[in-house]
């Protein structure tokens, strides 16, 4: 989604010739794609798909939409076994139209991981609960810190549902350290992504995410933490952003990679 502005193969050769050795997937472009054909691309690249992106959606109270919705997070199971990554990143979803029960919603999360998580298991695929920040809390995820994230992953093996550890979501609370160890000890963080805190946010604010070095969150500071809880698997880089998305995509690409050795790898 950095560099959305790419096709699938425009962004498997951009990879290549920048030395990136993994992409984190989302469904939309993949199911245009193909998914047997993204699998035999990013294969035949020699690249690895990272994280598919995303299941989730679980609080719908209607029982035929959250029969709908666990029957797609099944086919995204199926998508990401088939892509050969063994991370599904999960958007929990935010409360029904109408209601104010918070506790109710994550309470239904925690009824979709139940039957989820024996089915990802059989096809090789962990869940990754991300929580968003705050301001999502309404609309789009009612998991909004790494505490709630581990409070209903830890109802279920590691190996089923762990935690996606995002700076952009997580960066402002001062409780995010400690919980990052927290999952760490127990084997439960599934991926860790990065995007800066740029201000003033765009209207809707879903894409505003910053580039790497751009805003205020001190990207090596966090690295810091996923490393000493133990974590050795990829980091991502996850971008929603108007002004980048206008740009040419190697460019962006290129650009993204340069700051990431410097802000991150130092």
């Amino acid at each position: 989604m950095t560099v959305k502005q790419l096709s699938l193969p425009e962004l498997v050769d951009a990879c290549v010739r920048l030395g990136v050795p993994g992409v984190g997937l989302w469904r939309e472009p993949v199911q245009s794609y193909g998914v047997e054909a993204t699998a035999k691309l990013v294969r035949d690249a020699g690249l690895t798909v990272t994280t598919l992106c995303r299941g989730g959606f679980f609080t719908a109270i209607d029982p035929a939409e959250r029969e709908q919705a666990l029957a797609d997070n099944r086919r995204a199971i199926d998508e990401a076994a088939t892509l050969g990554t063994d991370t599904l990143v999960l958007v929990s979803g935010g409360l029904p139209a109408g209601s104010r029960d918070l506790h109710g919603a994550r309470e239904r999360i925690a009824d979709a991981l139940a039957e989820l998580g024996p089915y990802a298991e059989s096809h090789g695929v962990r869940l990754a609960i991300e929580p968003l920040h705050p301001m999502y809390a309404s609309d789009r995820c009612v998991v909004s810190t790494l505490a709630q994230a581990l409070d209903l992953a830890e109802r279920f093996p590691a190996h089923q549902v762990g935690v996606a550890v995002d700076t952009y979501h997580i960066w402002w609370d001062d409780r995010a350290p400690d919980q990052i160890a927290r999952a760490g000890a127990a084997g439960r963080i599934h991926t860790f992504q990065l995007a800066d805190w740029t201000t003033p946010l765009p209207e809707g604010v879903l894409n505003g995410r910053g580039q790497i070095g751009d805003g205020s969150i001190d990207m090596r500071e966090w690295k810091g933490y996923v490393e000493a809880a133990g974590y050795t698997g990829p980091i991502e880089v996850e971008l929603f952003n108007e002004r980048l998305w206008a740009r040419d995509g190697r460019e962006v690409l290129a650009e993204t990679a340069e700051r990431f050795v410097s802000y991150v790898v130092g």
